[in-house]
C-alpha cells in the first residue's frame, strides 16, 4: 500500500511549502531519536517524517507522488524512491532546535564563569546566634595571575582552531544508507574553546588555572542558622576559558543547644521548677545567650505555663527576638518521713477550690458517674 505522506505529516493535500516545513519542523521536535533514546518506534515515527518532508518539499518529487504515487514518476509504486538521497531540510531543521553545527553555533568564543564550591561549617549554637569569625582553608584551581586565567603567555597568544574553526564543535556522522544520526561534541583540538594557544603560559601550562590552597577569614552574622549561607564572589573554581571565577558558598551546619531551642530569632527555654516554688511563687536564673536573667515565678505556675520576655531572643541586623519560658512543675521522686508529714498535713489543710482543674475534673466524673474521683 501507498504510503500516504500527507498523512505523515499531518497536512492537507493542498497544503503550502510553509505550512508543510511548519509541520516538519513541529514533528522533528517530538520525535528526533535523540530525544527517545533505544525508542525503536520513536525512530521508524522519524524515518518516516524524513522521508514524507523529502518527498513533499521537492515540487518535482511532489508533482512525481501526486501523479504516480511515486516520487521518482514509476507507477504503480508508493514510497520513497529518493534512496539514499540525504534529509532535505532536516540540518537546517536540526540546527534550529539544537543550536546549530558548524558556523551556526559560537558559544565556544563566550567566557563563561567557573564552578562553584560549597563547603560546610559547623557552628555551636551560642557561636550562631551571637555571630563569629573562622577561618577556612580548601583547595580550589586559581586563575593564573600570569595570564590573567587565559593559559596563553601575556594573555593574548591565540590562534583560531582549524579544526573547529573557532565553533569548539564538531559534528560527527553515523549510519549509512537512508538513516543518518548527527551529533556534536566538543572539539578534541582546542577542548571545546575554539582557539588553540600559540605560546602556553609556564606558570600553569596553558590551562589558565594553578591549583592552590587558599585560607579565606569569615564573618558570620549574629542569627546564622543551619541552611543559611555565605557567598564569596570569585573564590571559586577558576573559568576553563578566561571568564570569571565561580563563587564560594559556605553553608552553616548549628550544633544544637542542650538549654535552648529556636524558631526564626526567638528563644524557648524549659524551665523546671520545684513545687515549693510553682505554689509560692519565687526568682529563678533565666539564662540568655549572653548572660542569665532573674525572673520572677508568680505563686500558683501550673506545669506547662509559657512566659513571654519580648527582646530577650537572638539579636541580629534584622531586629531582636523574644524568649519564651516554658515552666515544668517537678515533684520530688523520694521524700523524707517528716516531709511526708508535712505533706500530708498540707492536704488536709488545702481545699479541692484552690485547684481549678481538679475541681472541674471532679465535677464531670461525678456527673457521669456519681463518684467521688479523688476519694480513696
Amino acid at each position: 500500500m501507498a504510503k500516504n505522506y500527507y498523512e505523515t505529516l499531518g497536512v492537507s493535500k493542498n497544503a503550502t511549502q510553509d505550512e508543510i516545513k511548519s509541520a516538519y519542523r513541529k514533528l522533528v521536535k517530538q520525535y528526533h531519536p535523540d530525544l527517545h533514546p533505544g525508542d525503536e518506534a520513536c525512530a521508524e515515527k522519524f524515518k518516516e517524517i524524513n522521508e514524507a518532508h523529502e518527498v513533499l518539499s521537492d515540487e518535482k518529487k511532489r508533482k512525481n507522488y501526486d501523479t504516480f504515487g511515486d516520487a521518482n514518476g514509476n507507477p504503480g509504486f508508493g514510497g520513497f524512491g529518493g534512496g539514499a538521497g540525504g534529509f532535505g531540510g532536516f540540518e537546517d531543521i536540526f540546527s534550529d532546535f539544537f543550536g546549530g553545527f558548524g558556523g551556526g553555533r559560537r558559544s565556544a568564543n563566550v567566557k563563561t564563569k567557573g564552578d562553584d564550591i560549597t563547603l560546610e561549617v559547623t557552628l555551636s549554637f551560642l557561636d550562631a546566634a551571637k555571630g563569629c569569625k573562622r577561618e577556612i582553608t580548601y583547595t580550589r584551581n586559581e586563575p593564573c595571575r600570569s595570564c590573567n586565567g587565559t593559559g596563553a603567555k601575556g594573555g593574548t597568544a591565540y590562534q583560531t582552531c582549524s579544526r573547529c574553526n573557532g565553533t569548539g564543535q564538531v559534528q560527527y556522522t553515523t549510519g549509512n544508507g537512508f538513516f543518518r544520526q548527527v551529533s556534536v561534541r566538543p572539539c578534541e583540538e582546542c577542548n571545546g574553546t575554539g582557539k588553540k594557544i600559540i605560546d602556553a603560559c609556564s606558570d600553569c601550562k596553558g590551562k589558565g588555572y594553578v591549583k592552590t590552597t587558599t585560607k579565606l577569614e569569615i564573618n558570620i552574622p549574629a542569627g546564622a542558622d543551619t541552611g543559611s549561607y555565605i557567598r564569596k564572589a570569585g573564590f571559586g573554581e577558576a573559568s576553563r576559558n578566561g571568564g570569571p571565577a565561580g563563587d564560594l558558598i559556605i553553608v552553616m551546619k548549628v550544633e544544637p543547644s542542650k538549654i535552648f531551642k529556636r524558631k526564626n530569632f526567638d528563644l524557648y527555654v524549659e524551665l523546671p521548677i520545684d513545687f515549693y516554688t510553682a505554689t509560692l511563687g519565687g526568682k529563678v536564673k533565666v539564662p540568655l545567650i549572653d548572660e542569665t536573667m532573674d525572673y520572677t515565678i508568680p505563686e500558683g505556675t501550673q506545669s506547662g505555663k509559657i512566659f513571654f520576655v519580648r527582646g530577650k531572643g537572638i539579636k541580629s541586623s534584622r531586629g531582636k527576638g523574644d524568649l519564651y519560658i516554658v515552666v515544668t512543675v517537678e515533684v520530688p521522686t523520694k521524700i523524707s518521713r517528716a516531709g511526708r508529714h508535712a505533706l500530708e498535713q498540707f492536704k488536709k489543710e488545702t481545699d479541692i477550690k484552690q485547684h481549678p482543674q481538679m475541681k472541674q475534673y471532679k465535677d464531670n466524673v461525678e456527673k457521669m458517674y456519681g463518684e467521688n474521683p479523688y476519694e480513696n
